[in-house]
């Protein structure tokens, strides 16, 4: 769900007195944001905040606007559009396997997607329905999974080593201003190849200081279909729990090792191991299209799809990144294109009956 705009309440001056201090005040104090006109909690979160050093700029919050049907005709609009959530595993300067990418394969995928327009945004945030972007541009969610070193290592200097995943997404997001530098990490036991307690907490609070998402992948990486459901749930226990001692966030999403649904499938998200609860919003899968709108009818919160970072060869011909990027950029009517606005749900009228009937009150239709 958006969360709607504040309303700023307009108290008349009664007085010539209070005009006076009123001018006086204004005249003294720093200009700042007027209480009631901030940016809405859809917004990205990133704007406005220091960057520390070695990140990328902040980008600037999107200027506010209304979307009408004629905004959001002018604009593109259409937020029932296909969204493509992109997995990610080890980037290795050297393949082994071919899941693997070069760090210059994902830095070359990276850019094609600021030029394309596309913004970044978290699994978490995708799945929640927090997608607050400038106008005209596209989400995607970056997904990278085990939490492999190669995602993320700091050098001496404290800043991440330039051909991981990190360091690349930063780099990426120097030179395109509007590539918000955010991404979803799914780990399993030994976070970024850490064995450290101490190091382990430091990658993470480094990672969820700046936007990223770190989240439950099992604490060993088992296929779940072959365990019993109390074994399933004791993979996630005992990784959320991992993710909590070293001061990440509960999870709200998770992300299935393999793609291996669990012959209970709801155990996947919800569950109990040794008195410890747990509960996804999410839960993601491995393949192999682009997902449907958080916003629609058909969009299933507990199966999400993925689309392996590759290129078209094999049985990437029509499943992988390479695919799905050049079919979006030649079917843009499909995907999923920002109205700017967060308090609306702009689309084409050819899409109104796909809304969930919750958000009907907040579409505006082209």
């Amino acid at each position: 769900m958006r969360s709607a705009p504040g309303l700023t309440h307009v108290v008349g001056l009664v007085n010539i007195a209070v005009m006076v201090v009123a001018v006086v005040a204004l005249l003294v104090l720093p200009f700042g944001e007027p209480e009631g006109q901030r940016p809405p909690e859809r917004r990205s979160g990133i704007a406005g905040q220091a960057t520390p050093k070695g990140d990328a700029p902040a980008p600037s919050a999107p200027p506010a606007v209304v979307s009408t049907p004629e905004w959001a005709r002018q604009v593109g609009a259409n937020e029932l559009g296909l969204v493509p959530v992109i997995m990610y595993h080890r980037i290795l300067h050297e393949r082994i396997a071919g899941i693997d990418r070069t760090p210059q394969q994902l830095r070359e995928e990276l850019e094609r997607l600021a030029r394309s327009g596309y913004v970044p945004i978290t699994a978490a945030e995708f799945a929640a329905g927090r997608i607050d972007l400038p106008a005209g541009t596209h989400p995607v969610v970056l997904t990278f999974d085990d939490g492999n070193p190669s995602h993320f290592a700091l050098g001496a200097d404290g800043l991440p080593l330039p051909d991981t995943a990190v360091g690349i997404i930063l780099e990426v997001a120097r030179r395109y201003p509007e590539f918000r530098p955010v991404a979803t990490f799914w780990v399993n036991k030994d976070p970024f190849g850490l064995r450290d307690h101490a190091q382990q907490k430091a990658a993470v609070a480094w990672l969820t200081s700046r936007g990223f998402e770190v989240a439950n992948h099992t604490y060993g990486h088992p296929d779940l279909r072959r365990l019993s459901k109390k074994k399933v749930s004791e993979a996630i226990v005992r990784q959320e729990r991992l993710l909590r001692r070293v001061g990440a966030p509960p999870s709200t999403t998770f992300a299935l090792p393999y793609g291996s649904v669990p012959r209970k499938r709801s155990v996947a998200h919800d569950g109990k191991w040794d008195g410890t609860r747990y509960h996804f919003d999410a839960v993601f899968l491995a393949g192999a299209e682009p997902s449907v709108s958080p916003y629609a009818k058909s969009f299933e919160r507990h199966s999400i799809p993925r689309i392996q970072s590759n290129g078209k060869k094999g049985e990437c011909r029509k499943w992988c990144s390479r695919y799905w990027l050049q079919w979006l950029d030649e079917h843009p009517d499909e995907r999923y294109t920002s109205d700017g606005d967060p308090a609306h749900i702009s689309m084409p009228q050819r899409f109104r009956g796909k809304i969930q009937a919750k958000l009907r009150r907040s579409a505006v239709l082209y």
